[in-house]
């Protein structure tokens, strides 16, 4: 397997994909292979079928850990083992269509004041007044920062491309502070390994300590700053096209999926049962309330 691992890998790396997707297809394989306890070269599409399967009725996993399995392994036996009839018409799930989760302003405002570290209250500012993932804070060094033209440069973000996006007045405040009191090297946000970043891991348990200090009790990430922000500015009336831009993405498609969590059109509809409550009020009606069972 050992082999096999190195190939992927190189395979991997010359077609440019990410740290984080190599490392998770390499994970998938693995998986793979502990199950069966074979070589991948003695397995094949019968043994990838029943796998698929394993992992839906037993280990419930979720749709789109399903769908990176395929993925790893159509890689694996398409561009390593050079096999692709092993994978051809290969199922791949449904798609599932979740809304992202969003804070309201407020919430935002209660999680950054729960932060007493600076270098912390700077990373997770960045992270909701660019719309960052977690992974480009983490890998922001000093001269990314822009601050007389108030912008963030994202170098290579995700699809190997770089981009700007906004950098807010407070947010450029609380890093010159930062700066002053850190004076950090070659990465704005350096980790405890000496040379290295901030982890991802380290930037994630910083929002969830911070959520839980503010009295936060939805399922928030790092991401969900990124949601709050992209959803936050369409309420306030930006063009879906620039917040594309600011998010990098790709497809407008995948930037119109705050269409259906901002409350910029929803909150001008009044629930029936407002109006109807309402129109009791204006006649001297008592207000609908539920009766008591006894």
């Amino acid at each position: 397997m050992g082999a096999i691992k190195d190939a992927m890998l190189r395979e991997l790396t010359l077609r440019g994909y990410s740290r984080s997707t190599k490392k998770a297809y390499l994970n998938q394989v693995k998986r793979f292979v502990r199950h069966f306890m074979q070589s991948p070269e003695q397995l094949g599409r019968t043994h990838i079928h029943e796998y698929l399967m394993y992992l839906t009725a037993r280990e419930r996993v979720s749709t789109a850990y399903r769908d990176q399995a395929v993925s790893a392994l159509k890689f694996l036996y398409g561009a390593v083992l050079k096999r692709p009839l092993v994978y051809e018409g290969l199922p791949r799930p449904k798609k599932e269509y979740r809304l992202p989760q969003v804070l309201s302003a407020g919430e935002v405002r209660r999680l950054i004041e729960a932060i007493r570290n600076r270098k912390h209250a700077a990373i997770v500012m960045l992270l909701y007044s660019g719309g960052l993932r977690v992974g480009e804070v983490v890998r922001l060094r000093a001269d990314d920062i822009d601050s007389d033209r108030r912008m963030i440069r994202v170098r290579m973000g995700k699809g190997k491309k770089d981009r700007y996006t906004l950098l807010s007045g407070v947010t450029l405040e609380v890093l010159r502070d930062y700066w002053t009191t850190y004076k950090p090297g070659r990465w704005l946000f350096p980790g405890g390994r000496k040379g290295r970043h901030i982890t991802e891991r380290s930037v994630q348990r910083v929002v969830e300590n911070a959520a839980k200090r503010a009295g936060i009790h939805k399922r928030i990430t790092a991401h969900t700053l990124r949601h709050s922000f992209a959803t936050h500015l369409l309420e306030g009336g930006t063009d879906l096209r620039f917040i594309q831009e600011l998010l990098g993405h790709k497809s407008s498609k995948t930037t119109e999926v705050y269409t259906h969590v901002t409350r910029k059109d929803l909150s001008r509809i009044v629930s029936p049962l407002d109006r109807i409550t309402s129109v009791n009020k204006r006649k001297g009606t008592s207000q609908m309330t539920p009766k008591p069972k006894h």
